[in-house]
């Protein structure tokens, strides 16, 4: 549905932080499904761990979130970053390691103006790897976390 190209029409994030390279579905404000293929030249494997390349965690919660960012861009919400607000049970269950495919699958438990929550989970060959909630708020550029009255009042509208 959409390669990389588009994906960087909607998303901010450049090499070597942009860690989506296809999305295959999107059903308006309410799921998604993304692709990242994993290859032995990602930068992060020089250093996790030498010898035993494995995927950061933290990197497919990551990749998690920009496919959610992309579920929320297509949806019509206005701004241009997303912002982390929360992340909540994330679960690791196998490593990720060079030639696997993750896919990840986005769904939107609950939205509310630009913040956003969704449960995320990333699977390789139909196993599932990893899964998180995470809560997420899209600004402009020119705005930011500080110029809101707080994040803890925007949380509390959902």
């Amino acid at each position: 549905m959409m390669d990389v190209r588009e994906i960087q029409d909607i998303l901010p994030h450049r090499y070597p932080f942009l860690l989506v390279d296809r999305i295959l579905e999107i059903e308006q404000s309410k799921r998604a499904v993304g692709l990242k293929n994993v290859t032995i030249n990602e930068p992060f494997f020089s250093g996790h761990f030498p010898g035993n390349p494995i995927m950061p965690g933290v990197l497919i919660v990551e990749a998690m979130a920009q496919v959610a960012g992309i579920l929320a861009f297509r949806s019509g919400v206005q701004g241009d970053t997303v912002y982390f607000m929360s992340i909540e049970k994330a679960k690791f269950r196998r490593p990720v390691v060079p030639g696997d495919q993750l896919r990840f699958e986005i769904t939107t438990l609950q939205h509310r103006g630009n913040v956003w929550k969704f449960s995320g989970a990333a699977t390789v060959d139909e196993k599932l790897v990893s899964e998180a909630e995470f809560t997420a708020m899209v600004l402009k550029k020119e705005d930011s976390l500080r110029s809101q009255e707080s994040s803890g009042e925007a949380c509390k509208e959902q």
